[in-house]
């Protein structure tokens, strides 16, 4: 009889670890269908990025750029000197300001939420200080970690353009140039009212005098017909003739 129950409890035993197996094969796809990877700027926010940076450089004599990364991977980096360019490698920038921000994913299992750490580097002539209060005014613009943990690509270039605004602010750079409008040339006398009077309205005058004479034509024509009208034909003057003779005779 105790033999006969062994194979059963093997039984048993079996089929709950094919269970447990089931579930964890279960799980583990559930948990690798969870993007984790941090999404990259957009190519329109990134090529609009660049030309914004690079005015201020032109005005400041600073060059800007952004890094985001995910751990150790870079997953957009950029600078007044193209998409792809990182500010700290560029030629022709020994002065620099960059806006950095790593950003950390976990899945929804895990007890750990989601990260981002964002800093503000910059070449070693600048003061660190002045780097740090350019930190602190990403805020003003509504750049805190939850804004760069929910859409870190729009957040990393909105964050660049800021900077040329909170160097000058920060007292690390001068302030951008403001355009300035084009001298308003003084307006052109007018033409001496001479004959140039009659010359530019010579059409008009013209137009006037022929419905003058237009008019007096119309005036004349009406008169004289209204005189045929009034005056007796040749039958009304010989009625009138030969009633006169015979009064005459009476």
């Amino acid at each position: 009889m105790a033999t006969g129950k062994r194979p059963a409890a093997r039984k048993g035993r079996s089929s709950i670890l094919k269970l447990t197996l089931i579930w964890a094969v279960v799980l583990g796809i559930t948990g690798c269908s969870e993007d984790l990877n941090v999404p990259a700027p957009a190519a329109e926010e990134r090529t609009d990025t660049v030309p914004i940076l690079q005015a201020a450089f032109t005005s400041q004599g600073i060059c800007y750029g952004w890094r985001l990364v995910d751990g150790y991977d870079v997953v957009s980096v950029g600078s007044n000197q193209g998409d792809g360019t990182a500010v700290e490698d560029a030629p022709g920038c020994p002065r620099w300001i960059e806006v950095y921000a790593d950003i950390t994913y976990t899945a929804e299992s895990s007890e750990a939420e989601d990260s981002a750490t964002i800093e503000v580097k910059g070449s070693d002539d600048l003061d660190l200080a002045g780097l740090y209060a350019i930190e602190r005014g990403l805020g003003q613009f509504g750049l805190d970690d939850a804004t760069f943990i929910d859409d870190p690509g729009w957040a990393i270039t909105r964050a660049a353009t800021t900077l040329p605004l909170l160097a000058a602010e920060a007292g690390i750079a001068k302030s951008a140039a403001t355009p300035t409008a084009a001298p308003v040339a003084a307006p052109s006398p007018l033409p001496d009212a001479g004959n140039d009077f009659w010359r530019d309205r010579w059409g008009f005058l013209l137009g006037a005098v022929g419905l003058l004479l237009l008019a007096a034509l119309l005036v004349t024509v009406g008169v004289v017909q209204r005189r045929k009208l009034r005056a007796p034909g040749p039958a009304q003057r010989a009625g009138a003739g030969a009633a006169g003779r015979t009064r005459g005779k009476a």
